[in-house]
C-alpha cells in the first residue's frame, strides 16, 4: 500500500487562501462555491490541529536525562 505524501501546513494555508479569494470575488456559481466551502472548512480544521500539536511540542523542554517535561514559566 503506497502512502499519501502529507500535504506540508504552508501549502494548506496557501489552497485556503486561495479558496477565500475565490469566495470574496463571488464569481463562481453555488455548487461550486460550497464545495470550496467545505474544502476550506478542512483545510481550516488541519492546519488548526497541526498547530496545536506543534504548541504542545514547543510548551515541552527535553530533560538533561532526555526525558520530556512542561515547560512552566515563573510569573
Amino acid at each position: 500500500m503506497v502512502k499519501e505524501k502529507e500535504v506540508k501546513f504552508e501549502d494548506k494555508i496557501k489552497e485556503l487562501e486561495e479558496i477565500i479569494n475565490e469566495l470574496e470575488l463571488g464569481e463562481i456559481d453555488l455548487d461550486s462555491s460550497i464545495e470550496k466551502y467545505t474544502r476550506a472548512m478542512k483545510l481550516v480544521n488541519e492546519c488548526d490541529e497541526k498547530l496545536k500539536n506543534i504548541e504542545e511540542q514547543v510548551n515541552k523542554i527535553v530533560n538533561e536525562n532526555g526525558e520530556l517535561e512542561d515547560f512552566v514559566t515563573e510569573e
